[in-house]
């Protein structure tokens, strides 16, 4: 391994390889702290030549690659297993002009959501998908797992906001599509592949973003329920009469007081109800007089609040932001993020609870979520000891519901044993197939979204 480590000491300069415990350990454990793994080194390339270097130099000696962005996933996909070199790209910064006329621009893979924000707004635009952890999260990490977030509704997950991408193959070839044409139909989409992939099938280093126009004017408000099922009803009479909603964010109860304990936030309301949706409406003129219309016609409503100015909103919205971070701060928790029919949110909503009780009973559930795409975030507090049965009965009953079991986080490390619990035989045989197309000896990823086939 001494000549491996001096290769990567010539590809990237001393300093960014990293082989001291301390200095490797924040990169070898997930945000989450519930996967983590011991990697050889940890190599932090700065461009694309840096990276094929790197992928050369692996290639020569047999060890596989982890692939790692902003380290915010939360299926395993981005922490070693045992002994493979972790590549980090957060140094894989470089921002190019905004191309105003296309609305696009290209990016380096390490840009962080909030870097490409700002750096767009400058210009009158946006970006199409935003999350909670658009400081930490990068670009390359969020095309590579197909990132979904809170603007699903109104400009769909990452994919869509892809016109281009540049990636490094397993053999250190270097494919290179960055034109953002927006017609150009010449064979295999290989960009589109490459989105949800989980650096399964390439390195992504850059990306061309399509941007969309930033709208100056919004308002927020949260309603309270009672029931999912009401969420649910309410959206045809919601998607039909607001036309500038972005987001409808649900949780619960128990997710609320779990927030507030740990934020110390105010109640939202005098009293307290089974079920919270939250939207926000964006416009160039100001939405709020037709999203206060809408909701005072609006049935089942049990209470709501809406807020215009920048502090408003941001308060309400905290309510449903920091359930992730309060979730982290209770423990660590197994994380299922998955999608039923919307028509059958509901019952997974009234189903989870016995479900987990009868393999953990001793466990806390918070679920929040998308509520418009039918996305559920189930977190299940307190069960470490019992993570693979958890898991086995959310997947099982999701599947039931003929959901899938990966919304908008991948499948990581984590869930593959229950991949055909979404996808046929001959679908894995199809992926499998490609992947061992573009990574023959399957050293980018091994044992993520597919199960390991390292071959010398």
């Amino acid at each position: 391994m001494g000549t491996l480590l001096n290769a990567l000491r010539r590809a990237v300069g001393d300093e960014h390889v990293l082989v001291d415990h301390d200095l490797k350990r924040a990169y070898e454990t997930d945000w989450t702290g519930r996967f983590s793994g011991t990697a050889h080194a940890v190599v932090r390339p700065a461009d694309t030549a840096e990276v094929v270097a790197v992928v050369r130099a692996c290639r020569e000696e047999g060890t596989p690659l982890v692939i790692q962005g902003g380290n915010t996933g939360l299926v395993g996909g981005g922490v070693p297993a045992g002994g493979e070199v972790l590549l980090s790209l957060t140094r894989l910064t470089a921002v190019r002009e905004v191309d105003v006329p296309a609305a696009q621009v290209t990016v380096g893979a390490g840009v962080t959501l909030g870097m490409l924000q700002r750096h767009a707004r400058v210009h009158g635009l946006d970006v199409g998908v935003d999350l909670a952890a658009r400081d930490s999260a990068t670009i390359g990490g969020m095309v590579a797992t197909n990132a979904g977030g809170v603007r699903v509704l109104r400009y769909g997950s990452m994919r869509a906001q892809v016109a281009g991408a540049e990636a490094v193959l397993a053999d250190g070839s270097v494919i290179s599509r960055l034109g953002g044409l927006a017609k150009d139909n010449t064979g295999y989409d290989l960009v589109s592949l490459l989105c949800g992939s989980e650096g399964t099938l390439g390195i992504l280093t850059q990306l061309r973003v399509r941007l969309v126009p930033q709208l100056p004017a919004a308002a927020v408000a949260l309603l309270a329920l009672s029931d999912t099922a009401t969420a649910v009803d309410l959206l045809p009479v919601l998607r039909a009469g607001l036309p500038s909603l972005v987001a409808a964010e649900l949780f619960l109860a128990d997710g609320l007081a779990l927030v507030r304990a740990h934020a110390g936030l105010p109640p939202p309301f005098p009293s307290a109800y089974p079920a919270y949706v939250l939207l926000e409406c964006a416009a160039v003129t100001d939405p709020t007089q037709r999203l206060v219309d809408v909701v005072a016609e609006l049935p089942d409503v049990l209470d709501s609040a809406v807020a215009t100015d920048a502090a408003g909103r941001r308060a309400l919205w905290a309510y449903r932001e920091q359930h992730t971070e309060a979730i982290n701060a209770a423990g660590v928790p197994v994380k299922l993020d998955v999608t039923v029919p919307l028509g059958s949110l509901p019952t997974l909503v009234e189903r989870l609870p016995s479900a987990v009780a009868a393999v953990a009973p001793e466990v806390r559930l918070v679920l929040f979520g998308h509520v418009n795409e039918g996305n559920l975030h189930v977190n299940v507090l307190d069960a470490a000891t019992r993570a693979d049965a958890v898991t086995d009965v959310v997947l099982r009953l999701v599947s039931e519901l003929r959901g899938s079991i990966s919304s908008e986080h991948g499948i990581g490390r984590a869930k593959v044993p229950w991949l055909g619990l979404s996808r046929s035989a001959t679908e894995i045989t199809a992926m499998q197939a490609v992947k061992d197309a573009l990574d023959p000896r399957g050293l980018l990823n091994p044992g993520v979204l597919l199960a390991a086939r390292v071959t010398p």
